[in-house]
């Protein structure tokens, strides 16, 4: 787990979540976080940069990264069903710096 990661990972463990797994390998793509509170499930997508130049890290997760993360919680999800009521969300989690960012994402189907 790299710094950004851990810092998300702690982000999250802080405010109640409860971490299911960090770095998981899902079929050929890899889901950094998946966290749980309450009936919402939810993977995270850490991005790490040292400045906003260039799209930052919310621009580093474009329609090929969103299509792998997307595929990767479909295979999570075949191994480890969850109840009807949970509900699944995707975020993105982007450090610029000292700053941390957390933004729920549409996934899509395409």
């Amino acid at each position: 787990m790299n710094a950004g990661e851990r810092r998300a990972f702690w982000y999250y463990r802080l405010r109640g979540y409860r971490i299911l797994g960090a770095n998981i390998r899902a079929g050929r793509n890899e889901l950094d976080l998946i966290v749980r509170r309450g009936r919402c499930l939810t993977f995270v997508e850490v991005k790490q940069r040292r400045s906003g130049g260039f799209g930052g890290a919310l621009g580093a997760v474009d329609a090929e990264k969103r299509r792998r993360v997307r595929n990767a919680a479909r295979v999570w999800l075949s191994r480890n069903p969850q109840r009807p009521d949970v509900r699944i969300g995707f975020e993105v989690v982007a450090i610029e710096g000292r700053n941390l960012e957390r933004r729920e994402v549409t996934i899509g189907d395409s």
